[in-house]
């Protein structure tokens, strides 16, 4: 199993609701490092994240490079806070992967997270 590490920096802007979330947001990241590129996609939440309870659900298209090699791949994450304390589950959807990027699986994490935004991210391929 490989692991790559990068950045990532997002935009969100608010969008209309959709039935059963309590907002959505759609995003832009500009990724750097061993994944380098952009992603656009739509993030839904739900809960009561002033209260510290809360989840969510995004789905991203990523086009760049990932360890050199180029194509697309979804990213899908699943996040929850219970009581304030969060879990994350994010992958590459598995058959997403295009170009250079096919048959590519894995799972990211995100490490540190900066003052200034800036996502610090380990990628580990199966």
């Amino acid at each position: 199993m490989a692991a790559l590490t990068g950045t990532f920096t997002v935009q969100m802007t608010p969008a209309a609701p959709l039935p059963g979330a309590a907002s959505r947001f759609d995003l832009v990241k500009t990724w750097s490092g061993d994944l380098d590129g952009t992603s656009r996609g739509t993030m839904l939440t739900a809960g009561d994240s002033a209260g510290g309870s809360a989840g969510y659900v995004a789905t991203e298209i990523f086009e760049g490079r990932v360890g050199g090699r180029n194509g697309t791949l979804t990213l899908q994450q699943l996040g929850t806070m219970t009581a304030g304390d969060p879990a994350l589950q994010y992958v590459i959807a598995p058959g997403s992967g295009t170009g250079e990027l096919s048959g590519l699986t894995g799972t990211l994490e995100i490490g540190e997270i900066d003052e200034d935004g800036v996502h610090r991210v380990t990628l580990a391929l199966d």
